[in-house]
């Protein structure tokens, strides 16, 4: 069908499945609002400050989505745009660049990103896939090239590609996943976007949860000392439990929606360790100070834009 209109039409079509969905996200905020009021009370601490803190923003965050949802396609995709916008400046602003790459950089903000968001809009699938990793890799350098600056050239090039990559190129595949034309499930692709980011986003605060309270081996301390093995597995399992217990709102059945959740929780992990290497070579805790108890957008996107892509390209391949 075509994309203008999918969000009503997959409202229209799947209207309990959406709202038991949303319901179930309102519930858990409530359960998680209760806990932390409890903790706050009984165990004062900063561990449970920053837990209630994290909860605050989700309750901020769980609304804005849900009122993009409702609003249609341009509200989303506006959204997404913004948020690659703020992901790429976070990024761009712990990896100094030089007056000779402004003219690239421009590009990246001004063109990239509507260009990406508005391939999106009208389904162009081809160009979308496309544009950024093939003709951005090659334009951007042969731009800054063009400005006569070549001091640590390689460098600054490779901050800039990979930042636009991770940033708009990664992310924009969580809203492309309602392009996808699944048999059997027309008109219904909201819900995929809504698994995703409820698998990832529960994988990551499962994670938190169960390092926190059974962590004691250390995954990878010199990148990140709250990485556990416990949390990971623990964490993981229980994300990906959650997601096959959804298999009902998706296309899949129960078995290939747990592979799919382990997917999803396995590429968020490693997505945040990655971007969690990247900050500690710069000497930064986060990358921003946006979001109360997360830190910045890109900390809050850091497992989305692992998992976005590949979710995106198992089911567009296998389900088509």
């Amino acid at each position: 069908m075509p994309f203008n209109g999918f969000l009503r039409s997959a409202i229209a079509l799947a209207p309990s499945r959406f709202w038991w969905l949303i319901g179930g996200v309102v519930a858990l905020l409530l359960v998680a609002s209760a806990i932390g009021a409890a903790l706050a009370r009984r165990r004062p601490g900063p561990v449970v400050e920053n837990l209630n803190a994290r909860i605050r923003a989700w309750w901020a965050m769980a609304a804005v989505l849900l009122v993009c949802f409702l609003a249609g396609k341009v509200a989303t995709l506006v959204l997404y745009a913004l948020l690659s916008f703020l992901a790429l400046r976070e990024f761009l602003t712990l990896t100094p660049t030089r007056r000779g790459d402004h003219l690239a950089l421009c590009l990246c903000f001004y063109v990239a990103i509507p260009l990406q968001y508005w391939l999106i809009g009208i389904g162009w699938y081809g160009l979308f896939v496309m544009c950024i990793p093939v003709y951005g890799f090659l334009l951007l350098p042969a731009v800054a090239a063009l400005q006569g600056d070549t001091d640590r050239f390689l460098e600054r090039t490779t901050k800039v590609q990979w930042g636009l990559m991770l940033t708009v190129y990664c992310l924009s595949h969580a809203p492309a996943l309602m392009l996808l034309d699944i048999p059997g499930y027309e008109g219904q692709n909201l819900l995929l976007l809504f698994y995703l980011l409820l698998v990832v986003q529960l994988s990551d605060v499962l994670q938190y949860v169960f390092g926190k309270l059974f962590g004691r081996r250390l995954l990878a301390p010199q990148v990140s000392p709250s990485k556990t093995v416990e949390g990971l597995v623990g964490g993981g399992l229980a994300a990906t439990a959650v997601g096959a217990a959804l298999w009902w709102a998706t296309p899949f059945s129960p078995w290939q929606s747990a592979a799919l959740s382990a997917l999803i929780v396995l590429c968020g992990f490693l997505g945040g360790l990655a971007l969690s290497a990247v900050k500690r070579s710069l000497g930064a805790k986060d990358w921003g100070e946006m979001i109360e108890g997360h830190g910045g957008v890109l900390d809050r996107l850091d497992s989305v834009v692992f998992a976005a892509p590949v979710f995106f390209h198992v089911v567009r391949y296998g389900f088509q």
